[in-house]
């Protein structure tokens, strides 16, 4: 039976800010960028009790929290603490798939101390992180990846789970949808609508119903409420794309720009693509238009996010051969009477798919971008 560990760090930005800053240690912060548009990257728990969370507008946070400490965030810092981890993680086993900066599966079936039980590897390595980070990390061990990430949320903050192979379908009956990975809120209104609302709704829901109603991932719903995930823990990944996009504080309409800020964008990315040294043949645009606009214009009130692609027959390199694409593309997009949001682009190679700025990805996820109009690290 296979031996899998979820990791995940307790509220990781914030508890790196705390760290650095005693002063912080106790108190309501939010790491992001203080801005109209910014957004909360992570909240501490303190601040979590007042309805603050990751992916909220700055703006609300403060609402909600008028004592809301707004921290910049020190992405280096961040990534210099996640090598630590990782240092950890590899005293274990080199079967590492890397999530995002503060979590990981790692498969221990077979680890390099021969230790028998999952159970006392995760112990090991939460104490580890502990003594050499100063930080607090959650962890799931179960027989696979679905099942690990539910347990180390389960716990939360500083939590050890197992969930045993013989109590998984008992566990996942009493289950809220919620908490089963790959649903967010849409999907689990839609759920809600059809009657489905623990574990035990969706095992219960026939898979012709549910790929009916969810396409492709109807199957993943399906065998997730019946404990079988059989993907691998993957510690090399093969790039599929390499992207950047930018929230502007303020709308953009006209031309001149959107004009500016397209060139800015192209620029970037031509700087990513040289980085991965990446090759790629389709140029995709990616367009947020701005939320008051989508209630207001009838077009766009259920498509506030559009992309438009092109696929060429050479590798996509430097700026002369990207920008007269992206501003191709970019004339098939109606802004003028129609704000602007957000921007990206992004190069990828044919039949992959294409990043949609949903979730967060280490393997060609949309990355926020790093200029001098728009001062938010990756």
């Amino acid at each position: 039976m296979n031996k899998i560990i979820h990791v995940d760090m307790d509220q990781f930005f914030a508890a790196v800010e705390q760290r650095e800053n005693p002063e912080l240690r106790g108190k309501p912060i939010a790491v992001g960028h203080d801005a109209e548009r910014g957004v909360v990257s992570t909240a501490s728990y303190e601040a979590r009790r007042f309805g603050v969370h990751s992916a909220q507008s700055i703006q609300v946070a403060k609402r909600l929290c008028p004592q809301l400490i707004i921290v910049e965030p020190h992405f280096q810092k961040y990534k210099e603490v996640s090598a630590q981890l990782h240092e950890i993680f590899h005293d274990y086993t080199d079967l590492i798939e890397p999530i995002s900066l503060d979590e990981a599966f790692l498969d221990v079936t077979e680890n390099k101390k021969g230790i028998e039980l999952g159970v006392v590897i995760a112990r090991e390595i939460k104490q580890r992180i502990r003594e050499t980070t100063g930080l607090t990390a959650s962890a799931g061990v179960s027989y696979c990846k679905f099942l690990a990430k539910v347990a180390s949320d389960w716990r939360k903050p500083d939590g050890l789970t197992v969930i045993h192979p013989d109590r998984a379908l008992d566990f996942i009956a009493q289950l809220k949808i919620e908490k089963i990975w790959g649903i967010g809120q849409k999907t689990a209104k839609k759920m809600h609508r059809m009657g489905i609302f623990t574990g035990l709704d969706l095992r219960n829901m026939s898979l012709s119903r549910l790929t009916q109603e969810f396409g492709k991932m109807g199957q993943v719903f399906y065998d997730f409420s019946r404990g079988i995930d059989n993907r691998p823990v993957i510690s090399e990944w093969e790039r599929k794309s390499v992207s950047c996009e930018q929230t502007f504080e303020s709308d953009i309409s006209e031309n001149a720009a959107v004009t500016i800020h397209l060139y800015h964008t192209v620029l970037e990315l031509v700087r990513r693509v040289e980085k991965n040294n990446f090759e790629g043949r389709t140029l995709t645009l990616k367009v947020k238009f701005a939320r008051e606009q989508t209630q207001q214009y009838a077009k766009y009130q259920d498509f506030h996010q559009i992309t438009r692609s092109i696929t060429v027959d050479h590798v996509l390199r430097t700026k002369d051969e990207i920008l007269p694409l992206a501003k191709q593309l970019m004339q098939q997009v109606e802004f003028h009477s129609h704000p602007i949001r957000l921007l990206g682009l992004g190069v990828s190679k044919p039949g992959s798919p294409q990043p949609n700025g949903e979730q967060a990805s280490s393997q060609g996820a949309w990355c926020e971008l790093e200029l001098e109009f728009e001062p938010w690290p990756d």
